[in-house]
This record gives structure tokens, C-alpha cells and sequence, in this order.
């Protein structure tokens, strides 16, 4: 089945996210010596994705 092509375009389009998923979030932390190994993955502290 072939795709629609309103659905092809989107694709190709990559948009900055301002929003990072919890393992972006964490790994940022890490880089940042903000996170120690053990520490719980809840409730982490606001982060602003790097430039």
C-alpha cells in the first residue's frame, strides 16, 4: 500500500524539539555531573535541551 502524500513531506521535515524524553533528559544530567548512578528517574529537574 502506498503512502498518502500529505504523510511524505512531514517526514522530511525535522522541527527543533524543545521537549526532551526522559532518557534525553537524563543523559543531559549525566554530561552536566548533575546525576549520580542509583538516583531515581521521577520527578527530574527541568532541562533545556543543548545548542
Amino acid at each position: 500500500m502506498s503512502m498518502h502524500r500529505s504523510l511524505k513531506s512531514a517526514r522530511k521535515i525535522v522541527t527543533k524539539r524543545n521537549v526532551l524524553k526522559r532518557f534525553e533528559r537524563i543523559e543531559l544530567l549525566r554530561e552536566r555531573n548533575k546525576w549520580k548512578e542509583g538516583d531515581c528517574g521521577l520527578g527530574l529537574p527541568k532541562t533545556k535541551p543543548a545548542e
